[in-house]
């Protein structure tokens, strides 16, 4: 495989593990890439998307506390559309410019 070919491939992987749901799915499929890759954007775009998916998580469960205060279902709603644009746009701009790796924007990185 082409590398550019495969840096598109892996690098849209990555950020659309999330959409295979299972937590072990969806941070499994960046760290396996992360690992076996030796393309440092590949590599960069897996390490973004892994403190995505974590940042999901982490306010997932913050908002799911707020749920008994009454703040959290809005805040649920609103992390569950930006779980579904946020990887949507990432995977458009790595097949776009391949040779940049994506930055999601507001997030803690962690990894």
């Amino acid at each position: 495989m082409e590398d550019y070919t495969k840096r598109k491939l892996l690098s849209a992987l990555c950020h659309g593990a999330i959409f295979f749901s299972s937590l072990i799915v969806s941070i499994g499929i960046p760290i396996a890439i992360l690992l076996i890759s030796n393309d440092s954007v590949i590599k960069a775009n897996a390490r973004e998307s892994l403190n995505f998916h974590i940042n999901l998580y982490i306010y997932g469960i913050i908002f799911g506390l707020l749920v008994f205060i009454g703040i959290g279902i809005p805040l649920l709603f609103i992390l569950w559309i930006v779980s579904l644009i946020m990887p949507v746009i990432a995977i458009i701009r790595v097949l776009n410019e391949p040779d940049v790796p994506y930055r999601y924007p507001f997030i803690f990185r962690l990894v």
